[in-house]
Parts: structure tokens; sequence; C-alpha cells
């Protein structure tokens, strides 16, 4: 099964910052669209950010202080996280052609999506 890998997470106080990295297999990175969703405890899972062929996209909590970006000669999706607040606090997951209104160039049957990495925020 494809698995893409996330990496990166941890503790930090509030305030602080973390990347995240995700290994994209070859043949589906820069193919389809590509992101970062999360769950908190208790909660469904949401939307973060994406990147849509040359269109990034955040969710509205996140806008300014998140970042994400992606490494062509890596396979690499980045998720640059600053001014980390304890509502941040998480498991983070990569994904690749999830469709929906994150990806309006298209959704191809393909639900790529990796295991997760936890962020904890501490106040």
């Amino acid at each position: 099964q494809v698995q893409l890998v996330e990496s990166g997470g941890g503790s930090v106080q509030a305030g602080g910052s973390l990347r995240l990295s995700c290994a994209v297999p070859g043949y589906i990175y820069g193919t389809y669209c590509m992101g970062w969703f999360r769950r908190a405890r208790g909660k469904e899972r949401e939307g973060v950010a994406a990147i849509d062929g040359g269109r990034i996209s955040y969710a509205d909590s996140v806008k300014g202080r998140f970042t994400i970006s992606k490494d062509n000669a890596k396979n690499t999706l980045y998720l640059q996280m600053n001014n980390l607040a304890p509502e941040d606090t998480a498991m983070y997951y990569c994904a690749a052609d999830f469709g929906g209104s994150w990806c309006p160039g298209g959704y191809y049957g393909g639900d790529y999506w990796g295991k997760g990495t936890e962020v904890t925020i501490s106040s």
C-alpha cells in the first residue's frame, strides 16, 4: 500500500515553531494535489493547507503562521509552523489526491495518506 511518511512532530511550548516533513513517492509527487490535515483529540479531521498546482490554500486558523512548501529535488512536502498555540495540538497527516474543495484541479481516486506525526503544544 502506498504510504506517505511524515516526520518532524514533537512537543514545544506556545510561541514555538516546528517543521513537518512528508516524503512522497515519486509517481505521486507533483502529479496530484498535496496537503496537510490534522485531527485533535475528540474532534474531526480538518484541512490545514494544500498545494494544487500553483494554488496554495490555508485554513483560516493557521493563515499567517503556517507555510506549506515543497522540495522538488527531494519529493518532500513541508509544513512550517510558527507561533504555535495549544489549539494546534493534534495528529498531523500528509495526504495526496484527496479531492474536495482543497483540490480544485481534480480528484483521481488516489486518497494517499500518511500515518501521522504528533504535535503537542504546551501553554
